[in-house]
């Protein structure tokens, strides 16, 4: 893993941090020496992590659909540290429902959840973002791109990530704030091999990418350090593909 001394002493906040991506990047910031305030509402998954991270990481247990519960904690970072650095929007949910299986109700509350939640953490963080270093990552997919059939409401969550980082990156980009998307391909987290992935769907990514081999969540992790790191200091407003080169572009 790449080293970035100046993330040492950085204040990072990061959404759905208990498992998957978003548990590998909270133990990549803390293993470049941030302090990292994660929320889950996994609440064991998210006070086990700590427990074997220790010193400079946080749980907060937070619903982001709920937008008291997203004021209170925001604000309870930006007071015990004084600033913000990095806000890290990781936490999503994915599931599959064909068009004419979703409910209003359903649509809505992935919304909630998958781009709302998004929409919440920035605007409470904003003002707390430390001028011309901070870094604002929003979490979209390759399915934005893709367009699977079955799974209309998630991606359609993502496409908003998109639009939304864009938007941001205007509005931010006066007080040196860049705004950014991360779109992970298929990748091989402890949910998705649970429950999606067969050995027949891993012969199918390996053929549909350029390089033939499957994506870890701490691959992911690592473009995240990237994205926060002053190392690209001069990107904002972008959408990094991170899939080895998913066929369908």
């Amino acid at each position: 893993m790449a080293i970035y001394p100046e993330l040492e002493e950085r204040v990072v906040v990061l959404t759905g941090g208990a498992n998957g991506i978003g548990e590998s990047t909270v133990r990549a910031f803390h293993a470049q020496g941030a302090t990292v305030c994660f929320c889950d509402i996994d609440a064991e998954a998210g006070k086990n992590l700590v427990e074997q991270l220790g010193r400079s990481c946080h749980f907060s247990k937070v619903d982001l659909r709920k937008e008291a519960q997203v004021k209170r904690w925001i604000s309870s970072i930006a007071k015990r540290h004084g600033r913000i650095d990095v806000l890290v929007n990781n936490a999503a949910s994915d599931p599959r429902i064909a068009l004419d299986q979703c409910t209003a109700a359903e649509w809505d509350d992935l919304f909630a959840r998958n781009l709302r939640s998004m929409f919440l953490t920035a605007r409470e963080a904003a003002p707390h973002l430390k001028e011309q270093t901070g870094a604002l990552i929003n979490f979209s997919s390759i399915t934005f791109f893709e367009g699977p059939k079955g799974m209309s409401a998630y991606v359609s969550t993502k496409a908003g990530a998109i639009g939304l980082t864009r938007s941001l990156a205007r509005e931010l980009g006066p007080r040196g704030i860049r705004v950014n998307t991360v779109c992970p391909g298929w990748i091989m987290t402890e949910r998705q091999l649970k429950m999606f992935v067969t050995n027949a769907v891993k012969r199918r990514i390996k053929t549909s990418q350029c390089i033939p081999k499957l994506i870890g969540p701490e691959e992911v992790a690592e473009t995240v350090l990237f994205l926060a790191s002053d190392a690209s200091r001069a990107i904002t407003g972008q959408s990094l593909l991170v899939d080895r080169g998913w066929f369908h572009h």
